[in-house]
Parts: structure tokens; C-alpha cells; sequence
């Protein structure tokens, strides 16, 4: 028992302090109401007769806006600071399209709450610089890998709502679990707020900004993108993160639709199936996390979990309907990756921020991620109109494009992410 409680991430945990410490615990308040409603999105859309072709437009349309609120969140941050900004921003992301999501009677109302819900990119460039910046580099991998186990294990909340789906029906369940999610989202977002402090760089820029316009502090940006263009280590990680957030877009949007149409299985197993895959996940990071305690030896890492990228969603392309065995597998294989790629890819971002300009310089990586990715919801949707699969296809090309990215990063002379001697893996 002793040995356990010493493992590196629980000391990691013991040794957080401050914004860092606050930012990891209050996480799995995120988690548990999104991964109750999450699985459900697609199909509660179908419900309502969304179209694919509809839900993979919504899905771009989304990111589309990302765009401009990735854009202005450097200087929003910049200018009111990154706690108070995180605070109202998320209540306007994340609660009111939890209650926008929870009444809609078609296609009108999820492109209203795709418009409120993109604005969580303003968001996330404050919340990373609250997490990050207080934070020693030495923690970065076990900060981003806890983040995740508490995401994932929030999943094992998840066959609760298949029981709900199961006993109530599709429509009147997700309501209510959307509803469920705008208290629990809301209760979260208040309680970082009090139990956190704004950083001493956000204090810095605040003042720097003072008396300044936004449009004034956009125009700054100029400059950002030259740093941007110019940093290997950045242009790496931005490539490596391109194709993480194709894929999550396009799982996200169309993993439910393929496991109840093509696949045969009920609405209510969907949940079952996504806890399952938390556990595993839950546990690979446990026992694989601590070889991932250093961001610059990532070669070994990405290859391996590119690779049981590729193999889950060849499995979902080519399995029969209610192949159980085969889904299993694609599940497993989809949490050790996710548990190997997702740690080291936020790790790589992160290190490869330059610090004093960390808001604008991260807002302006996350423009240009969101511009590359926003076609693909779209593409996704066409695609899945035509065969189901299709989507997951796309996926593998993907992956198999990672797996060739992570050679040329980590040549002997590539020194995109770290000298020669410290890339090997």
C-alpha cells in the first residue's frame, strides 16, 4: 500500500500547490456531468432529426467560431486577467448551453448552443495559462495525465445515464442529464473561482494592458505569429495536436451513430461501452504514466499509441454488427493509446509556449489548430452519409500520418522538439 501511495503521480498530487492544485481537483466536477450526457449527443440529435449530414455541419460550424474566440482570448486574458475571464467565460460556454441543449426541439437549437459552446476556447487559453504558469515543468506530464484520469474516470459514471436512457427513453433521460450538467458545471466553475488566485503573470499583463484597447492588443498579434513561424518545437506540437483534435471531432460527433446503426447495438449500452474504456484507460495511466515523466523523450510513446490508433479504428471499419469480442479490442486499444498520445501531446504544447507571451502566443496556436481541423466535421458528416464507417477510415489516414510526422520530428538533425541526444526514445 505504501509503495502505491508513493507512486510518481500521487506525489506529484501531494506536491501541487495553489492554482495547479486547484485547477487538478476540480476537474472531475467537468467530468462527471459531461461524460453522463457526452455519449448521448449524436444520438439525442438523430432523435430530434438532425440529419448526419447536419451534425457534421454543426460540428464545423463550431469550430468555425472557435476561430474568432481562440483569436480574441489572448487579449481578453491578457487584459482581465486569467481567473476572472476563466470564471465568466465558462459560465457562458458551458451552463447556458447545457440549458439550451436540454430543451431543444430541433436543428435551430443546437446551432444556437454551438455558437454559446464555442466560446470555450477563451477558456481553455485561460485555464491553461492558470494551470501552467505556476506550475514546475518537472510536473507538467503527471498535471495533464491527472487531468485526464480524472475525465476518464468520471466516465465510470457514464452507464448511470444508460440506465436513465434505459428506464426513461432517450429524449426525456438526456434532458435530464443536461440539466443535471448545467448545476454540476456551474457548482464547478464557482468553486475553482474561490479557491484559486489570479497568477502573478496574469497580475503583470493586467497591468501591461490597462488602459488599452482590445483592438489595440489584437493588432499585437503580428508579432505572435512571426515567434509562431519561426519555433520548430511549436510548429511540431501543433502538427502532432492537428490530428488528435481531427480525431476527437470526428469520434466525438460520430462514434455514437456508427456503435446504434452499423453496429446493432442500443442506445443504453452506448454508456457501458464508454466506461469500460475508462477503466482501461484509468489504468494505463497508472502503469504507463510514469515512463512518460519526460516530455522530450516522446518518439517511443507517440509511436506506440499512432499505431493502437490505427489498429481500433481499422477494427471498427471492417467489424461485423455486434461483433462484442472485436469492439472490446478497439476499445482497449483506443484507451492505451489515448493514455500514451494525450499526456505527452498537451506536455509537448505546453513546453513549446514561449512563457512571457504564453496567453497570445497559445491563443494564436489554437487559431491555426482550429482553422486546420474545421473542415473535418464537415467532411466527417458527408462521409458518414455515404457509410457509417467512413469517418473512422479517415481516422486511420490520420494516425498512419502520425506515425510518419513522429520519424521526421525526432530525426537526428529534425530537432523540432528537443536536441538529438535528448529525443531518443
Amino acid at each position: 500500500m505504501t509503495q502505491f501511495f508513493n507512486h510518481p503521480l500521487f506525489q506529484t498530487l501531494r506536491e501541487l500547490r495553489g492554482n495547479p492544485r486547484a485547477t487538478v481537483l476540480t476537474e472531475i466536477m467537468f467530468g462527471i456531468p459531461y461524460n453522463l450526457f457526452a455519449p448521448f449527443f449524436s444520438v439525442y440529435m438523430l432523435a430530434l432529426g438532425v440529419t448526419d449530414q447536419q451534425i457534421g455541419s454543426i460540428a464545423s460550424l463550431g469550430l468555425i467560431i472557435q476561430v474568432f474566440s481562440a483569436l480574441l482570448s489572448g487579449a481578453l486574458v491578457d487584459k482581465f486577467g486569467r481567473r476572472t475571464t476563466l470564471l465568466i467565460n465558462d459560465l457562458l460556454s458551458w451552463s447556458v448551453p447545457c440549458l439550451i441543449w436540454a430543451v431543444a426541439q430541433d436543428l435551430r437549437y443546437f446551432i444556437a448552443a454551438a455558437v454559446m459552446n464555442s466560446l470555450w476556447r477563451i477558456s481553455h487559453t485561460a485555464w491553461t495559462c492558470f494551470m501552467v504558469e505556476d506550475a514546475e515543468e518537472r510536473h507538467l506530464v503527471h498535471i495533464w495525465t491527472w487531468i485526464m484520469i480524472f475525465a476518464v474516470c468520471s466516465a465510470f459514471f457514464a452507464p448511470l445515464g444508460g440506465w436513465f436512457v434505459a428506464r426513461f427513453g432517450l429524449i426525456p433521460a438526456v434532458r435530464g442529464l443536461f440539466i443535471f450538467g448545467f448545476f454540476m458545471l456551474t457548482a464547478k466553475f464557482v468553486v475553482l473561482y474561490i479557491f484559486s488566485h489570479e497568477t502573478a503573470r496574469g497580475l503583470q499583463r493586467r497591468e501591461e494592458t490597462r488602459g488599452r484597447s482590445l483592438l489595440s492588443l489584437l493588432g499585437e498579434y503580428r508579432s505572435v505569429v512571426g515567434q509562431i513561424l519561426h519555433s520548430r518545437p511549436l510548429l511540431a506540437a501543433l502538427a502532432l495536436m492537428v490530428i488528435t483534435n481531427i480525431y476527437t471531432t470526428v469520434s466525438g460527433s460520430f462514434w455514437g451513430v456508427l456503435f446504434t446503426t452499423k453496429l446493432g447495438f442500443a442506445d443504453a449500452e452506448i454508456s457501458t461501452y464508454v466506461a469500460a474504456r475508462s477503466i482501461v484507460m484509468t489504468l494505463c495511466f497508472f502503469l504507463i504514466g510514469p515512463r512518460l515523466t519526460n516530455p522530450r523523450r516522446f518518439r517511443l510513446p507517440l509511436w506506440t499509441g499512432f499505431s493502437a490508433f490505427f489498429i481500433s479504428q481499422l477494427l471498427l471499419v471492417v467489424m461485423p454488427p455486434r461483433a462484442i469480442f472485436l469492439l472490446i479490442i478497439s476499445l482497449i486499444l483506443e484507451a492505451i493509446a489515448s493514455a500514451l498520445v494525450n499526456p505527452m501531446t498537451e506536455s509537448l504544447l505546453a513546453l513549446s509556449l514561449e512563457s512571457a507571451e504564453r496567453a497570445r502566443v497559445s491563443a494564436m496556436v489554437y487559431v491555426a489548430l482550429i482553422v486546420l481541423i474545421s473542415p473535418f466535421g464537415w467532411i466527417a458528416g458527408q462521409l458518414s452519409a455515404i457509410d457509417r464507417a467512413l469517418p473512422f477510415a479517415l481516422n486511420m489516414g490520420l494516425f498512419a500520418l502520425g506515425i510518419l510526422l513522429v520519424w521526421l520530428i525526432g530525426r537526428p538533425g529534425g530537432g523540432a522538439l528537443a536536441a538529438p541526444s535528448q529525443a531518443q526514445s
